[in-house]
């Protein structure tokens, strides 16, 4: 074997030592095994980041985190929707001022797949939807949101713990309730 040949090959070696250190440091580096996010029971809650009714505030699911979260997929031109409101206002009464074992809280993060501002504002009101997560790109059925989380029928919704993984969805009237009375302290 000529010294062309010898170095050429210890390059070749050296090039793949190089990149097997970097893929080890790189994956050695990141510890823990990544969170999956995703919108099955178990998953991590894909972000979502709108505007306010206003338009005056980008309000990010994240932002959110430590308190356990109804991500509630709804629209104010649903009629299953506003029925099944009066439901989701009770427990934000009733979850909202509870201790949690271990959670700062119960908040809704509202997401609607409205196109007029002014309908969504409007049944905001009527229902009395007090809380003050509300969030729309006003894209209706084309909404990033109902994409990333497969929405294809409303009312639909999620329910996240403290760390935003998904512990439960499409829950209606008392199954809510029966999803959030193990992890509440006091009342």
């Amino acid at each position: 074997m000529n010294a062309r040949s010898l170095m050429n090959k210890t390059r070749i070696l050296l090039a793949a030592g190089v990149a097997l250190l970097a893929v080890y440091g790189f994956t050695a580096r990141s510890g823990a095994p990544s969170e999956k996010n995703g919108t099955a029971i178990g998953d991590t809650a894909p972000e979502l980041a709108y505007y306010n009714p206003d338009s005056t505030k980008v309000i990010k699911l994240s932002s959110l985190r430590g308190q356990y979260v109804l991500i509630d997929f709804w629209a104010s031109w649903c009629g299953p929707c506003r029925r099944e409101n009066p439901n989701v206002v009770r427990a934000y009464e009733k979850y909202s001022k509870a201790k949690f074992k271990n959670g700062k809280g119960f908040t809704i993060y509202s997401v609607s797949l409205d196109k007029s501002r002014t309908a969504w504002k409007t049944a905001i009101a009527q229902d009395k939807l007090a809380w003050p997560n509300h969030v729309s790109d006003l894209g209706a059925w084309s909404s990033a949101g109902a994409r990333i989380y497969g929405v294809n029928s409303i009312p639909m919704n999620f329910l996240i713990d403290p760390n935003g993984v998904i512990i439960a969805k499409n829950l209606r009237g008392p199954q809510l309730d029966q999803a959030l009375d193990p992890f509440v302290k006091s009342f």
